[in-house]
């Protein structure tokens, strides 16, 4: 199955632990050696502050994708509401992730 930003973009990201909507796909992370997709990038928290300070993202590693759908994305994030899970800012910090064993 191919794929293009454009569609991915258009479909919504949910967690399948707890439900979670996590919204729709803003970036992609490529590794440019190898071609291969590294991970998603999806708005991070939606309070009103973080809106005014420019907000942070939440990478999710390719691996923690489950099912590409027609209309959804279905990702496994464990500990997404706990202060283990830190938000990615793709522009300025190397690639963190998520650890199953920490919950």
């Amino acid at each position: 199955m191919e794929s293009s930003f454009l569609d991915l973009r258009c479909k919504e990201v949910i967690n399948i632990v707890d439900g979670t909507r996590l919204g729709h796909i803003v970036d992609i992370v490529i590794t440019l050696s190898t071609g291969q997709i590294s991970g998603l990038v999806v708005p991070g928290n939606k309070s009103i502050f973080s809106m005014l300070k420019g907000g942070n993202e939440l990478f999710i590693p390719f691996s923690q994708v489950c099912k590409i759908g027609e209309d959804a994305i279905l990702v496994e994030l464990f500990g997404i509401n706990n202060p283990i899970t830190s938000t990615y800012d793709y522009r300025s910090q190397p690639i963190k992730q998520l650890n199953h064993e920490q919950k």
